[in-house]
């Protein structure tokens, strides 16, 4: 049986997600929400299998194609990759749906994957440059290039010379001047591809040309300014490696997103033109490394080409939802670190003698007079959770008032909802500790300090007579950031759901200054992941012109970058613990280190495994490439211990994610030793987990094997899981969200179906299936059951699932899991992510599954007559052959009566 593996992503660089409470089931629209292109898929070929008669045929594909026609089903080819040792296959069109199942039997098909959709990569925030004098053109004291040794590299005379970069972006404005202003042989930017062209948004056919140029949307602007800008300008802008040369892969049109088939069209384009790095600025979270796209950036990166990918800029959602296709095995993920100096907004103060509010948007808000201030909870300010429930009866219009409310337990969407509900209009959140962020809301509304906050709530409790107004085009100040240095909020949490170490490193992507297309405002500050990845992009090319463009240097670039990395804290407080590694990977890349240490470590990081699997004994290697003998002394520094599930909850901690103190225990042997050049010597570590833990907050630990020599600073990192990945609940079965538990089945009217009840499938008289994942399952199965069947049901509270789904069975046919009997499968899906929390329209909140027809996945009718439906997700690490290891839940009895 080959493998179907199905992949979906929600792409979400805004941040915050949603929660609201009590959402009515009525309100859930009857429509089946899969992120999937319909009837497209791609079909991975084995050029080593025995296919009848592969002698008669040219290609491994033609042989495929015939076969597939053979079984009588229709198809259109949209584009073919021939990458032998990479990928090979093709991205079809299938008359139907259920005609792709015979594609599975064919020989010669190695995988199945669905066409997804990636949505058009933004940044978390966004400031365009009015000009020299701007504040956010001035050097900030935290300088990326300082902070991470890129400065030394260029004193040392390399700037990525001879060193070619693929974007695949939203294409490049090479007519900018700090870009070499044209494109071709002898440029900056050599050439490149435009996959998709101007109008497309994902929903049409792409109009591809050979111009890969982009004045319409800027966000590939922006990452090719990051790695190759040339000097000497008023802005105070140096690309790390602006003498690289770049190739454009425009795979975005000017709004809307992306189908995968055409990301791996540029992924293989790009190996073809002979790029050395390829850098995505683009994702979307899923939580597994088996996604199409994943798969073969990793293959890239394995057959040595250096692919560095954004991690994602969904921070807030907390850990276990890393995005693909950076949660490909073998390319470097790259998280966010930020500034020292964030240049704010500030807003004026009437009535009462005070400075000017700084507060962290641009532009300014777009709020016009002088407005009174309505604080919602002037008693108590350490409230964990101002507004995130809908606000008392008693509650004044607030349309009239400038809203003051406290951060803090819920995103800020559900806030907005809530003060919305009675009238807001406007509003400022005041910190509590966690540090300044830019909000990406539909609602104008910002952050401002804790201190700034408690002076307002003083002032409301005091009656005084205080207003605040937002100038429009005021000036903008600098100021110091209290998480300068840190992680950005923003920046994803792993490890992957398979616990694969993700990110990899980080690096400067909070207030980035780069370029725009001329027509945007040729300038702009930018903040997210996608900006600390053409950082790391460029690193790499300084990399390759020092060590040498080589395979091995290639496929080594990972493990230097992460050896030679600078731990980051949780704190600027300097007795805080080092960050999670499950955010920052191996820490800030230390690029001067990275490229000219004279010590070399095997590997730059370790995977315990959880409980059930876990792995105490390591090895690695140190040897010393210099030309003198060195000493060497390790010793281990433990990072915070991450609580990746809330207390008390089978629901994801939302980022900030808490962290303790307790540590593993490592022995490490030896822990000094001298090597002599050349000489090498293997290093022996065994692990002890963390005591005192609470498992039901499944405790992600992590830290660091310290490696000082002289002169030189060297860490491995590690990984491990204080539980079992296996006794983690899947499956949403509370009614938290909607009041109602779940999963459930939704009538004709809008309601839960709690007894038996018919359908005749005309109009909208048809069941409609809401699920949601509390953490991601490989296996997600749907069946047609007989009523009276005998099947332990531990999750049953009416309906489940998870928002990636596809329909298509893969049919498990032996083990206790094929021993419970079916009349027919209706669906499966596959390498399933989890929810968040976001239920807006493009969110992933929650998966509906409108069963509009009476069919099987294959296409046939289903008999009337009265079945229930039976749904299963695979346990993490559970045997998908085995019953036992499936959350199951069963419906009420389902009356089929087309």
């Amino acid at each position: 049986m080959k493998p179907f593996i199905y992949y979906s992503v929600v792409y979400s660089l805004l941040g915050a997600s949603a929660v609201l409470a009590a959402i009515p089931l009525s309100s859930i629209q009857r429509v089946s929400n899969a992120p999937t292109v319909p009837n497209k898929f791609i079909v991975e070929v084995d050029t080593t299998a025995n296919i009848p008669n592969k002698r008669a045929y040219a290609r491994t594909l033609d042989a495929v194609y015939d076969s597939i026609k053979a079984r009588d089903v229709q198809f259109d080819v949209n584009k073919e990759y021939e990458a032998s040792g990479v990928f090979v296959g093709a991205s079809l069109t299938i008359s139907s749906t259920p005609d792709a199942v015979a594609l599975e039997a064919i020989p010669g098909v190695k995988a199945i994957y669905p066409v997804t959709l990636f949505k058009a990569p933004a940044p978390v925030e966004k400031h365009v440059v009015s000009g020299p004098g701007d504040a956010k053109a001035i050097p900030s004291i935290f300088s990326t290039h300082v902070a991470t040794g890129v400065d030394k590299v260029h004193a040392k005379g390399f700037f990525g010379k001879g060193i070619k970069i693929g974007i695949l972006d939203t294409g490049i404005d090479y007519t900018h001047p700090l870009l070499g202003g044209a494109i071709g042989a002898g440029k900056k930017i050599l050439g490149g591809y435009d996959f998709v062209g101007d109008a497309y948004t994902g929903a049409n056919e792409p109009i591809p040309d050979n111009d890969p140029l982009d004045q319409c949307q800027g966000h590939g602007t922006h990452v090719a300014g990051i790695i190759a800008a040339d000097p000497n300008n008023p802005y105070n802008i140096t690309g790390v490696a602006y003498e690289s040369s770049l190739y454009a892969y425009r795979i975005f049109g000017c709004d809307g997103s992306v189908s995968d088939d055409i990301i791996v069209d540029a992924l293989l384009k790009g190996v073809e033109d002979g790029n050395d790095i390829l850098t995505l600025s683009l994702g979307g979270a899923d939580g597994w490394t088996s996604s199409v796209s994943s798969v073969v950036a990793s293959r890239i990166a394995k057959s040595g080409k250096i692919v560095t990918i954004a991690a994602g800029n969904d921070g807030s959602d907390g850990s276990w939802y890393t995005s693909s296709p950076g949660n490909g095995i073998d390319v470097i993920s790259v998280g966010s670190v930020e500034n020292t100096v964030i240049p704010v907004q500030q807003a004026l103060v009437h009535g009462v003698e005070h400075a000017p509010i700084p507060y962290y948007t641009f532009p300014a808000l777009p709020i016009d007079g002088e407005w009174p201030i309505y604080v919602l909870t002037p008693n108590d300010l350490t409230i964990p959770n101002d507004a995130c429930n809908p606000l008392p009866d008693s509650t004044p219009d607030l349309s009239e008032y400038l809203v003051i409310v406290r951060r803090g337990t819920c995103p800020f969407v559900t806030k907005v909802a809530n003060i919305q509900a009675k009238g807001a209009q406007r509003a400022l959140f005041y910190d509590n500790g966690n540090g300044p962020l830019g909000l990406s809301l539909d609602f104008p509304a910002s952050l401002i300090s804790a201190e700034d906050g408690l002076f307002l709530v003083e002032q409301f409790k005091a009656n005084a007579p205080i207003k605040l107004s937002f100038p429009q085009g005021g000036e903008i100040v600098n100021i110091q950031s209290p998480t300068g240095g840190l992680m950005s909020t923003f920046s994803t949490y792993g490890p992957t759901n398979d616990f694969y170490f993700k990110p990899s490193i980080s690096a400067p992507g909070g207030n980035i200054l780069s370029l725009l297309p001329v027509p945007l405002g040729s300038l702009a500050v930018m903040s997210g992941t996608s900006m600390a990845t053409p950082f790391a992009a460029g690193s790499a090319a300084l990399l390759l012109e020092v060590k040498g463009k080589t395979a091995a240097t290639a496929r080594a670039a990972r493990t230097l970058f992460e050896t030679t990395a600078v731990s980051v804290r949780s704190a600027r407080d300097e007795l805080s613990l080092p960050q999670t590694l499950t955010q920052q990977g191996s820490g800030l890349i230390n690029v001067y280190d990275a490229l000219f240490a004279t010590t070399s470590v095997s590997t730059g990081q370790l995977i315990l495994n959880d409980t059930a699997n876990y792995k105490a004994l390591h090895t690695f290697t140190v040897k010393n490439n210099g030309k003198t003998a060195k000493s060497y002394t390790l010793s281990h520094q433990a990072a915070g211990t991450a609580l990746t599930i809330q207390e008390n909850s089978i629901f994801p901690s939302h980022g900030p994610v808490p962290l303790v103190q307790n540590a593993a225990n490592v022995i490490i042997t030896p822990s000094k030793f001298t090597l002599r050049p050349g000489q090498s010597l293997p290093v022996v570590a065994l692990f002890t987990p963390p005591r005192g833990l609470d498992t039901t907050r499944y405790p992600v630990y992590s830290g660091f094997i310290h490696i000082a020599g002289p002169g030189e600073n060297f860490h491995v990192s590690y990984l491990g899981l204080a539980a079992s990945l296996k006794t983690k609940q899947v499956v949403d079965n509370t009614d938290v969200f909607f009041g109602e538990k779940i999963p459930t089945i939704v009538d004709s009217t809008g309601n839960a179906q709690a007894a038996p009840t018919n359908y005749t499938f005309a109009g909208e008289d048809y069941p409609t299936f809401l699920f949601r994942l509390a953490f991601g399952s490989r296996v997600v199965r749907l069946d047609v059951v007989q009523p009276d069947i005998k099947v332990e049901a531990g999750l049953n509270n009416r309906g489940l699932f998870d928002g990636h789904w596809f329909t298509f069975p893969h049919l498990v046919k032996s083990g206790s899991f094929a021993r419970v009997k079916v009349v027919g499968p209706v669906a499966e899906w596959n390498s399933v992510s989890r929810n968040n929390e976001d239920f807006s329209a493009d969110g992933n909140g929650v998966n509906v599954v409108a069963m509009d027809a009476p069919t099987f996945a294959n296409g046939t009718t289903i008999p009337n007559g009265s079945y229930r439906l039976l749904f299963r997700a695979l346990k993490v690490t559970g045997n998908r052959t085995k019953q036992e290891d499936y959350e199951t839940w069963l419906s009420p009895i389902v009356g089929i009566f087309a």
